[in-house]
């Protein structure tokens, strides 16, 4: 049996696949939850070493016969985080994530020194927002200058894993376009922005490779650890979305896939760059060669985890009361921004449930409220990608919220386009093995397009697509007008 292992590091938790794909299955798959450091001001930080436990349990979890089996390896991981290890591989700091908002003061002082946002978008396609990489690099330099003295090597998250496993210091196109340091168009990294944030900033990066290439081979020490072969190739990996497009089939024009995770995602492959940063479109690369226009909201399941919390309910209990209220919620109207937010760009923002009166104030309206905003939120991505001429066909559902029925329906009907589900709820780790298996491919001399094997390994549930129902939409849409009110009239309390 030959397999590929797909890594996905997410905000929560490390999971693994081994993906025999000659038999186009799942042969074994483990996950081990990751904590989270939060506080009031927006700090959210991980540490290295959780990273390194959490990948000693998933592979341990295997047998030695199912180890043995790997050929090649594939990595995700959450975009935007900061890792800073000095010359030793050891990080000197925690590791801020892509929901860590304390950076505020940072986004500012860069933009400002560019010229303004346009001047920063023409640099890196997007704005300077709290979540990307390069604010974060500041902050360490303005907060921690003796570790900042002493940094090396500025990794993301996947990049952590890929060092990890190989010793190799590389980077894809797909993550760098996330970090506001990369120009997605020029594929290289902006020397301006470099050069804000340090005079040295851009001697520390690590160089650019191909998508398609490997970062290196697993090496003895990783192999001894982990109880993999040594030498087989790592993928160039990418970041979560990059790497749940390819789990998705995301790799041509015509749908969207659409992430209800702790972050809410949307996002689509183009041959061409678009975006628009001021209305929330991040203007990313794939990691497949393309682009890949996103928009990422920072409060999603965030939204029904606090709430369904409150309530003291389980997660099929919360669905069933959200279910029995009306569309609109009888005009209960929830801002989910539990974390500040990104989309849109408010990372001071608070939550709020409004328009609660004597007659509409019950647990059903205010459970379909939290979940209606989510996908509220994705809709300002969708008519952002629409003013750009991007028509998209059908929309596929991933994420721990696409197990609901009941957000399933609502999508379809917000969006007002067809929801289908892969049958794998593993996209972001089935695009890191399908990308193994492309690179390991590659370097036999195959030059299969990316697209092909997406055909080949990713299956979407015909059977399970929700198709909107005309006067759903109708309601969606004056829900969805309220909701923008709410938005408007609250915005300006959190700039």
């Amino acid at each position: 049996m030959n397999t590929v292992a797909g890594i996905d590091m997410g905000t929560q938790s490390v999971k693994v696949i081994l993906y025999d794909w000659e038999n186009r299955k799942i042969i074994a798959r483990s996950q081990v939850p990751v904590d989270i450091i939060a506080k009031n001001d927006g700090t959210r930080e991980q540490k290295t070493e959780w990273y390194d436990a959490a990948l000693d349990s998933c592979f341990g979890a295997f047998t030695a016969e199912q180890r043995a089996t790997v050929r090649a390896i594939g990595v995700s991981g959450h975009q935007h985080g900061f890792v800073p290890l000095g010359a030793d591989g050891k990080a000197l700091y925690n590791v801020k994530l892509w929901n860590d908002t304390s950076t505020t003061e940072e986004c500012a002082i860069l933009t400002e020194a560019a010229g303004g946002n346009d001047a920063v978008i023409s640099e890196v396609c997007n704005l300077m927002l709290p979540g990307f990489t390069a604010p974060k690099i500041l902050w360490l330099k303005r907060h921690q200058p003796e570790a900042f003295a002493k940094l090396k090597y500025v990794m993301l998250p996947h990049d952590y894993l890929n060092f990890l496993l190989t010793g190799s210091y590389k980077m894809e196109c797909g993550d760098a376009s996330g970090t506001a340091l990369f120009n997605g168009i020029r594929r290289e990294w902006s020397k301006k922005i470099c050069a804000l944030v340090d005079p040295g900033l851009l001697g520390l990066l690590p160089p650019l490779i191909d998508s398609r290439e490997a970062v290196g081979t697993v090496s003895a020490g990783a192999a001894a650890r982990f109880g993999l072969p040594e030498g087989i190739p790592v993928s160039s990996g990418g970041g979560d979305n990059m790497m749940g497009a390819i789990g998705t089939g995301t790799v041509r024009d015509g749908f969207l896939t659409m992430s209800l995770g702790t972050s809410g995602t949307l996002y689509g492959y183009t041959e061409s760059p678009v975006s628009d940063p001021v209305r929330g479109l991040s203007g990313f690369n794939s990691s497949t060669g393309g682009y890949l226009p996103l928009l990422c909201t920072m409060n999603c399941t965030v939204a029904t985890e606090q709430t369904r919390t409150l309530f003291g309910l389980g997660v099929k209990e919360f669905d069933e009361c959200a279910d029995k209220a009306p569309i609109g919620a009888e005009g209960v109207v929830f801002l989910p921004f539990f974390n500040g937010e990104r989309t849109p760009n408010l990372p001071n923002g608070r939550a709020s449930i409004n328009g609660i009166t004597a007659a509409n104030c019950s647990r059903e309206n205010i459970a379909r409220a939290a979940m209606e905003s989510a996908i509220f939120g994705m809709r300002i991505g969708l008519e952002a990608f629409q003013a750009l001429g991007f028509r998209a066909r059908e929309i596929r559902l991933i994420g721990g919220g696409a197990k609901s029925a009941v957000w399933r329906k609502m999508a379809a009907n917000v969006m007002n386009l067809p929801v289908k589900r892969p049958t794998s709820d593993e996209a972001a780790a089935m695009g890191g093995a399908i990308q193994a298996l492309w690179c390991l491919l590659s370097l036999r001399g195959e030059n299969v397009p990316i697209a092909e094997l997406t055909d080949a390994h990713v299956t979407i549930d015909e059977e399970d697509c929700i198709n909107p129902d005309p006067q759903a939409v109708a309601a969606y849409d004056r829900a969805y007008s309220e909701y923008n009110r709410y938005l408007g009239a609250l915005a300006p309390l959190y700039v």
